[in-house]
């Protein structure tokens, strides 16, 4: 049996932020057929045996990785996929000036080191304002957010080469539209699904 385990923010813990309870990896694992029936017999347990692990945590930093995988025991096959970066930027990088996306990076890079899964599908972080700077809701300088968001997600893109697949969230969401969040910057039940759409062919390939 496939188990599939996830870490991380909102991204992958976003079932709050829709009526029906709904996140990616669920969906993953067994599309709900009456709300995305574009999925029938697209998810994991349609090709065999499959089980979901959720660990990710909503509000989530690179911080707060090492308590996710707390008594986590790992037998046979297994799949991590992790979104991190978005809330590190929240909450100071956007502003960042170095020191700080420095040791976003070491932090990421001493979780994925002890985690005890491969391979590790890692999304990277989204832009809720599609590109457009007339969106920016932060009160920064949108350069300097911008840049940092692209060191960010550089940095994910590093990893990911390290240690499985990078999942390029930020190129898929900017062809959507606002439908996709729920306050401004979380998955919304539209969201949840185009997220399960990036990290669909990584598992199926």
């Amino acid at each position: 049996m496939l188990t599939v385990y996830t870490f991380g923010d909102s991204i992958l813990d976003c079932g709050r932020y829709n009526a029906h309870g709904v996140h990616p990896g669920a969906l993953l694992v067994r599309n709900d057929d009456r709300l995305f029936p574009e999925f029938r017999g697209q998810d994991l347990m349609s090709r065999g045996p499959a089980r979901l692990e959720h660990r990710a945590v909503d509000g989530a930093t690179v911080a707060n990785l090492p308590a996710q995988t707390r008594n986590l025991a790992v037998a046979g096959d297994a799949v991590a996929l992790l979104t991190v970066g978005g809330n590190d930027l929240l909450m100071g990088l956007v502003v960042d000036e170095g020191p700080g996306v420095r040791r976003f990076a070491a932090a990421l890079d001493d979780f994925l080191r002890r985690l005890p899964i491969r391979p590790v599908l890692l999304g990277n972080v989204y832009d809720p304002t599609f590109g457009d700077d007339a969106l920016n809701f932060l009160g920064v300088d949108p350069a300097l957010a911008r840049a940092n968001h692209q060191r960010v997600n550089a940095v994910l893109a590093e990893a990911a080469g390290r240690c499985g697949a990078l999942v390029d969230l930020h190129a898929h969401f900017l062809t959507g539209d606002p439908s996709w969040y729920a306050q401004v910057i979380e998955p919304s039940l539209r969201g949840a699904s185009e997220v399960r759409r990036c990290f669909l062919p990584h598992l199926t390939a």
